[in-house]
């Protein structure tokens, strides 16, 4: 029988196969502190006879992530530490991430913000709140952009997006709004007409940021939800997350810039895995993703190149932390007034020498 409701209990996971019954008391107790939620749309792509399928690690809860480690942090990117007021994040000059609602289609076992969201959480903010948050980006002309995040904020009703959508654009320094959002992949039959016109304001440019970390999750259901919205106008670029036994080789990587590309959707951010409680099993070391954006270089079209990025602990925003290519020459005389002197490795690992000499 086909899946027609949100999976939210284990028992559920179970039941439907994407689990296993001897895990049960162990799942119950990862579901009565972190979120779960595996939508129709998610739970039909899960291969439930292979044990390391990359889609359900992504969404099927795992013991493993009742082994917290020492360094890691429930908010692992400072978030808090950058909230002037309730809803708002304000962590570089000319933008604001607006964390409109705690609520998501799915709840990825991976999440930086998993322990803020979710049933048990304030689902949206209070009306004083969104005043409050609105008064705030009206008082700060260096906005320039504002993101809406949360949660996921296509998890609102497109009437109540229209009138958010509508109440930034009248601000007249905020020129962007952007969404990150993953249920354009997780819950395709969200993103419909009624959805993409409330998107579209006057007096500012909307973006969307399609959240998705395998090719398989760009099904043909999820393709013409992007479709609707670049269509319409709307650019999207992508968001992914560098995940042990999901992305973490250079074949699905690869497979996974070029469907954003062929989508029409710009490679944006893959992220190094943050310090989440419960998420070491998920993350690969640096090296590692710095090896695999060399593989990617020169053998993928430059469309397809995202930036690799670690948000730094603590609030001090994105670094970007992909593989060098350019070093200075050791034989280069110190303190040269021309520009001289380097050594520039290609995509194949020659190393080359820059300008050439005579």
């Amino acid at each position: 029988m086909k899946l027609t409701a949100t999976l939210r209990q284990p028992s559920e996971l179970v039941a439907q196969g994407l689990a296993p019954e001897v895990a049960l008391a162990d799942l119950e107790k990862v579901a009565a502190r972190y979120a779960v939620a595996v939508t129709p749309a998610v739970a039909e792509l899960i291969d439930s006879n292979d044990p390391n399928d990359p889609i359900a690690r992504q969404y099927i809860p795992s013991v493993e992530e009742l082994d917290a480690q020492p360094n890691e942090n429930a908010d692992p990117i400072g978030d808090h530490a950058r909230s002037p007021v309730e809803g708002i994040v304000h962590r570089y000059p000319d933008r604001v991430l607006f964390k409109l609602v705690h609520v998501c289609a799915v709840y990825c076992r991976f999440c930086f913000r998993r322990e803020m969201v979710g049933p048990g959480k304030e689902t949206a903010l209070s009306r004083e709140a969104y005043a409050s948050a609105l008064d705030y980006i009206r008082s700060h002309g260096e906005v320039w952009e504002v993101i809406l995040t949360g949660g996921d904020p296509l998890m609102l009703s497109p009437r109540r997006l229209g009138e958010i959508m509508v109440d930034l654009a009248a601000i007249d320094h905020v020129k962007i709004i952007r969404l990150h959002s993953r249920v354009p992949v997780a819950d395709p039959a969200r993103v419909t007409p009624e959805m993409v016109a409330a998107l579209k304001v006057p007096g500012a440019a909307t973006w969307v940021a399609l959240h998705a970390n395998h090719p398989r999750e760009l099904t043909p259901t999820a393709r013409a939800a992007c479709a609707l919205m670049v269509d319409a106008g709307i650019p999207l670029v992508s968001q992914s997350v560098l995940l042990r036994g999901v992305n973490d080789d250079a074949a699905t990587l690869e497979a996974l810039m070029r469907a954003f590309v062929e989508c029409r959707i710009k490679p944006y951010y893959l992220h190094h895995g943050d310090l989440a409680p419960g998420t070491a099993h998920l993350r690969t070391t640096i090296a590692q993703g710095q090896a695999l954006m060399r593989a990617l270089r020169g053998n993928i079209s430059g469309l397809c190149q995202p930036d690799y990025v670690l948000d730094i602990p603590g609030g001090f925003g994105k670094a970007p932390i992909g593989p060098e290519y350019l070093m200075r020459d050791p034989d280069a005389a110190d303190g040269a007034a021309t520009e001289s002197g380097y050594r520039v490795l290609d995509y194949c690992g020659d190393v080359h020498l820059y300008p050439p000499k005579a």
